[in-house]
């Protein structure tokens, strides 16, 4: 007989049980995200006293939130090491999809943000590995959708196949990037104006803005202005603004000669963090049409085109709207 210890932590569920030989002897599960950690190792306690003998642990591997499914797995590896048995990785969407025998259907697992990890299946087989989906986005898949997280026994089940998993599945890129080397990020004062309006006339030759609009922008309410110093000398500025129930990006520019090296990205992530803490529901800019600098990093960051404004820039320059939820 085989008796496996199954743990999932990859959804919002913190599912356990003990396998034996196909048949679950124990299953026990929580439903609360930010649980894992400290309700998994009472459930493996708790069903230890059902059945203290395990041959094997069997962990799903993800995809899922980060810090859920480490929990998972850091629990399951050290369990094995310490009783000196062996343990196997499952995918979880995988583990989901054996629940249903639809022709043809999606497993999803909520990665919060407003998007969902996904995986379509058709004729019992998988037809397009995981992918990261928004939820505008998977509104639209046309075949039946199953969110339900796996049993212990489907777990277990994937994990007697030759179908292991041995590293940590992520679809999704980390949010954690190295701080730009050398560069100071802090809030903009009255001292740093010359330089901000020097920067600004230097790369926005057609209509730049001038030195009032900076002053004022300086002295509202509801605002957050950072600037991105290297050496004691001004290379980039950023600024954002409450407007009702959303925050409006108003202005994030680096000189030219210190572009590529994640100054952008790291104002970017500020003015997320800072809306945040606002509690609004979404982050909302203008862009240039034709900013191919510009663009990729707000796709990667959950900004969406909404809509355009001809002319917004001037004659024949349109500007694109874009915007960000600020779901989970």
């Amino acid at each position: 007989m085989r008796t496996i210890l199954a743990i999932d932590t990859s959804t919002d569920r913190t599912t356990v049980g003990v396998v034996r030989d196909g048949v679950v002897i124990k299953e026990l599960h929580h439903d609360d995200p930010l649980a894992h950690g400290e309700i998994l190792p009472k459930l493996v306690e708790q069903l230890l006293e059902a059945s203290s003998e395990i041959d094997l642990v069997a962990i799903a591997m993800g995809p899922g939130p980060f810090t859920g499914l480490r929990v998972g797995i850091a629990f399951g590896q050290a369990f094995a090491l310490a009783r000196e048995i062996p343990w196997v990785g499952v995918s979880t969407l995988a583990a989901m999809a054996l629940a249903h025998t639809e022709p043809e259907f999606v497993v999803a697992i909520d990665a919060r943000r407003r998007e969902f990890f996904c995986e379509h299946y058709s004729m019992g087989k998988l037809y397009a590995p995981a992918i990261t989906l928004q939820r505008e986005e998977i509104a639209l898949v046309p075949f039946p959708i199953f969110y339900d997280p796996p049993t212990a026994q489907d777990i277990a089940t994937l994990a007697a196949t030759a179908m292991g998993v041995q590293e940590p599945i992520y679809i999704r890129k980390p949010d954690a990037y190295p701080a730009p080397k050398g560069v100071k990020f802090r809030p903009w004062t009255h001292m740093d104006l010359v330089d901000i309006y020097a920067l600004e006339k230097s790369i926005y030759l057609d209509d730049p803005w001038s030195m009032e609009q900076f002053k004022e922008e300086l002295a509202g309410k509801g605002r957050q202005y950072l600037v991105a110093e290297f050496a004691g000398k001004v290379v980039g500025y950023a600024g954002i603004m409450l407007a009702g129930d959303v925050s409006d990006i108003l202005t994030l520019t680096v000189a030219p000669e210190f572009r590529r090296r994640g100054i952008a990205r790291e104002f970017l992530k500020r003015m997320v963090d800072w809306s945040r803490n606002q509690k609004v529901d979404a982050m909302m800019l203008e862009m240039r049409v034709g900013n191919l600098e510009a663009e990729p990093l707000y796709l990667a960051h959950g900004f969406r085109k909404i809509s355009e404004r001809v002319d917004y820039y001037g004659p024949g320059l349109t500007a694109i709207v874009m915007r960000k939820e600020l779901g989970k």
